[in-house]
Formats: C-alpha cells, sequence, structure tokens
C-alpha cells in the first residue's frame, strides 16, 4: 500500500528551474511513483486533489507557499523524498556561501552595487511585484527584460512610457527572449552573429527566425523582445517603435525584421512608416496581407519561415526549399491511417509557435479549438473528433510550476491521451532548445511517441524542433531521438503544420503550398 506525504512551506516563493529540480530529485528516490514541487495555486492544489493528496492540508496554502508532494511505497522512502525535495531547493551540499566569498545579491540595488557599470535587469518575480521593480530598474539607468508574467496593462503601459522618456527598453512583461550585444536572456539560442536585426513581439517567434536565420547563413546582430501585448491598440507599439529605432542606428544591423502577431491595424501601419534609412521585413503572422498597406520598401510576410527567407532574399544570400520531399512523407503517413482518424491535436510548449499552426491549419481544416483560440467560438471544449491545438505555456498552465521548455514531464500523459485517441490523425508538438530550456527533452518525450507510433492503427505524430547546432542539447541529436522513436520530424514550424494537416485531411499536396 502507497503512502502519501505532503510538506507545506508558507511564504517560500521559489522559481520553476528550482522546482524542476526539487521534483526531480524526489522521482529519482527508489519506491517513489509521484512526486510534485509547486506553488499553492489553485490549479495545483486541485490537481494534487484529484491524486487524493489530503485536502485540509492544502486548503489554506496560496500561490506564494511551496508544496512538496509525494507518493512512495512507505513513510521511509516518502520522508527520504521529501528531504531530498528540500536538499535540491536549498541548493544541495555545498550550496551555502563560503567564508569569504560575497553573498549573493538579494535586491536590485544590491545587484547594481555588486556590478561593474551594469546596463541591463532581468527581472522574474510574481507578477504583483514585477512592475515596481521594473521602475527600479529604470531608475537606476538599466534597460529591463520583463520575464514576469501577471504584469496590469495599465502598469505596462506607465512602465514603457517611462521607458520612452529615458530612452530605455522595457523588453515585456511576459517577454521570455532577448539577445543583445551577442548575449542571450531569458529561453535564447546559440547563434552566430550576422546583419539581421530582429524585433519581436513573440517569444517562440522570435527564436524561430533566429534561429532559422543562424541555420540559413544570416544570423541575428540584435533580438529585442517586447512583450505579446505591445502591438495592442492599448500599449501602441512603444517598444516595437523604440527596438527599431534602436536598430536603426546600430552599425551591425543591415536589415530590420519585425515578428508580431497581427497588432491592431493603426500600430501595423504606424510600424512599418518611416522606416526607410534600412530595408524591413514585417512578419506579421497570420494577417492577411490585403488588411493592409505598406510602403513598396517594407516586405509584408505571413509566417516565421516566409520573414526569414524574405531577409535572405534582400540580403541576396541563397535560400532553401523547406518543402522539399515533404508531399511523400504525408502520403505515406496519410496512407496508413483508417477512415475514422481526421483530426488534429497539437500540444506547444511555445506561444507563437502554436498561433502560427493555428492560422496554417485552420485555413485548411476548419474551427481549431484552443486555450488561446483565433475565434471565440473555438474556445474549449471541443468535438471529439475536433481540431485541438493548446498552448501549454499559457498562463494557466504555468503558474506555480515549470514553463514546458524547462520541464516536458506535464506533457506526456497529454501525448498519450491524444494519442489513443481513435479519432485523432495526428499529433503534432514542438520541442524547444536552447539556454534555460531542459537540457535533453526529447529523452523525455520520445518514450511517449514511440508509445503512440507503435500502436496498432495509431496516429502519425509529427514533431518540430526548435534549435541550431551549437544550443547544448545539440539539435541533429534531438531530431534523431524523435526520428528513432517514429516521428515525423519537418524542418519549420510551418512545415511542421502544413505536414501535419496534410495527414488529417489526406491532401498531400498542401505539404508543398506556400506555408
Amino acid at each position: 500500500m502507497s503512502t502519501q506525504r505532503l510538506q507545506v512551506q508558507p511564504e517560500s516563493y521559489t522559481d520553476s528551474v528550482r522546482l524542476m529540480s526539487a521534483r526531480r530529485s524526489m522521482l529519482d528516490i527508489d519506491g517513489v511513483s509521484f512526486a510534485a514541487a509547486v506553488m499553492g495555486t489553485e490549479a495545483n492544489r486541485s490537481e494534487l486533489r484529484d491524486r487524493d493528496f489530503d485536502a485540509d492540508e492544502l486548503s489554506g496554502t496560496g500561490a506564494n507557499d511551496l508544496v512538496l508532494a509525494v507518493t512512495a511505497d512507505s513513510d521511509e522512502v516518502a520522508t527520504e523524498a521529501i528531504t531530498a525535495g528540500e536538499s535540491a531547493l536549498s541548493g544541495g551540499a555545498g550550496g551555502g556561501v563560503e567564508l569569504g566569498q560575497e553573498r549573493p545579491a538579494r535586491t536590485l540595488e544590491q545587484g547594481v552595487e555588486q556590478l561593474t557599470d551594469p546596463n541591463v535587469a532581468l527581472i522574474s518575480v510574481p507578477g504583483e511585484y514585477a512592475a515596481l521593480e521594473a521602475h527600479k530598474a529604470l531608475t537606476a539607468g538599466l534597460h529591463v527584460l520583463l520575464f514576469s508574467s501577471g504584469v496590469s496593462p495599465e502598469a505596462e503601459i506607465e512602465l514603457k512610457e517611462r521607458g520612452v522618456e529615458l530612452g530605455l527598453l522595457v523588453m515585456g512583461p511576459d517577454a521570455g527572449t532577448a539577445m543583445l550585444g551577442g548575449v542571450g536572456l531569458g529561453f535564447a539560442n546559440v547563434v552566430e552573429p550576422g546583419p539581421v536585426g530582429v524585433v519581436a513581439a513573440a517569444g517562440t517567434g522570435a527564436q524561430e527566425v533566429m534561429t532559422l536565420l543562424d541555420r540559413w547563413g544570416a544570423g541575428p546582430s540584435h533580438v529585442i523582445g517586447a512583450g505579446g501585448r505591445d502591438p495592442s491598440s492599448d500599449v501602441a507599439g512603444r517598444m516595437l517603435e523604440l527596438g527599431l529605432r534602436t536598430l536603426q542606428d546600430d552599425d551591425a544591423t543591415e536589415i530590420l525584421l519585425i515578428v508580431s502577431k497581427p497588432p491592431a491595424p493603426e500600430i501595423a501601419a504606424s510600424l512599418v512608416e518611416g522606416l526607410q534609412e534600412k530595408p524591413v521585413v514585417a512578419a506579421f503572422i497570420g494577417l492577411d496581407d490585403r488588411e493592409l498597406s505598406v510602403p513598396d520598401d517594407v516586405r509584408l510576410v505571413t509566417t516565421l519561415e516566409k520573414a526569414a527567407l524574405a531577409c535572405l532574399e534582400v540580403l541576396g544570400r541563397p535560400t532553401p526549399d523547406p518543402a522539399e520531399g515533404l508531399a511523400e512523407v504525408a502520403a505515406t503517413a496519410a496512407d496508413g491511417l483508417s477512415e475514422g482518424r481526421r483530426s488534429l491535436r497539437g500540444l506547444f510548449s511555445g506561444g507563437t509557435l502554436c498561433y502560427e499552426t493555428m492560422v496554417i491549419a485552420s485555413q485548411r481544416l476548419g474551427p481549431v479549438h484552443s486555450n488561446t483560440p483565433l475565434e471565440e467560438d473555438w474556445s474549449p471544449p471541443a468535438p471529439d473528433d475536433g481540431h485541438i491545438c493548446l498552448d501549454l505555456g499559457a498562463e494557466e498552465f504555468t503558474q506555480g510550476r515549470p514553463h514546458p521548455m524547462i520541464d516536458p514531464e506535464p506533457r506526456v500523459e497529454q501525448l498519450l491521451e491524444h494519442g489513443r485517441n481513435p479519432a485523432c490523425a495526428v499529433v503534432l508538438f514542438d520541442v524547444v532548445l536552447g539556454h534555460g530550456a531542459h537540457s535533453d527533452p526529447a529523452s523525455v518525450l520520445a518514450p511517449a511517441c514511440e508509445e503512440i507510433t507503435g500502436q496498432d492503427d495509431g496516429p502519425a505524430v509529427v514533431a518540430y524542433v526548435l534549435g541550431t547546432s551549437a544550443d547544448p542539447q545539440g539539435l541533429e541529436e534531438q531530431r534523431q531521438a524523435l526520428r528513432d522513436a517514429g516521428c515525423l520530424v519537418a524542418p519549420t514550424n510551418a512545415r511542421a503544420a502544413l505536414l501535419a494537416t496534410a495527414i488529417a485531411a489526406r491532401q498531400p499536396e498542401i505539404a508543398e503550398s506556400p506555408a
């Protein structure tokens, strides 16, 4: 008979990297069948109650309280696991500060004092405190990468108005990626520097274009992340505009690339007007290019793949053919499916990759239901045979738990659930590599893929790996591990979406069409 153990540490907010480390340390103990290291949000409490943990012990916890939970073979094993989790959270053996060693800064002000001429602050604290810390950074004369989510639109506007006045970037909130002067911030890939200056209101959108540019021989000079709300009417593209002006004056930047979900029409027009000193490519994902008139010297595209290819064309560099061979792959996969398998199921760690996929899939398959839907009436629940794409990096999935780029484990159950659905024709997912991401995500996801592809009359599994050959996980090693598990691995996110929709629709020629 198994034993369950809970430990609550009040007012002990812990970042997602340490939470993942604690969970893995507990799972590494022989005899542990389940372990969780989470913040006490309602979603996490509900999940633990569903696993029969004591509701009374959980009832008083809140979002700033740390919860360790274990299901084990015995009391002794449960105690050992909880101890291992605590050790991981405290840094383990030797994790303290040695005699004579400078203590880590506990405040932004201490950090500024300890460094020589700092110029950027990366802020990752609970949303209710994030705006205040960002204002402190601006006061100290620092650009800000605001990794935190949960910042109100009003606070964002105030921060960005002040940033514009001071000539300082406020990247975010919920900005996951930037690269300034060759230094990656947040989730960042290892790329060779090049001539393309990227300004993006899309985290994994920025990563997609910077890795494709690197792969195809024209890397980024800088990547400035503005935050997903920046191109809205309220925020008015303040940081996108400041980022573009900054890169206009940068000697290493030869071409400007704007990446965003469809901005408000007036914001899209203002962003591309007056940028005459350098060529501009604007990738407004999913925007009907008939809806926007742009100057003749601006290239308007609607997918991330097209954005990278357009930059190569403007620079006079050779362009690859990402569609090569995909029609044959789609046809072979579709031929192996029974007639009842018609639905697409996408499970994404990258919000922009999910959005781009939904745009492509909905044009070919019809409504795609999602927690971040393109249309209001495409919200869950979906019909049993409906098309679904989930952004598992959205706030409702990540409150108090690691982002799926950091910990891919929660996707395993979802992959298996959708892979066992008799209506599912194709399971589609992304893997994002780089600094900040899991050290070997394919090792976690491949066994589930192998189980899905090993079924009699099972669905196809399509994967896209976002990364570079220099990323610590190894791009080709991750791709090969997924191929070995039976996955069809696409060269870009747009091609993964086209390949998956071609299989679901039994129309392999779609894979040859422009993305």
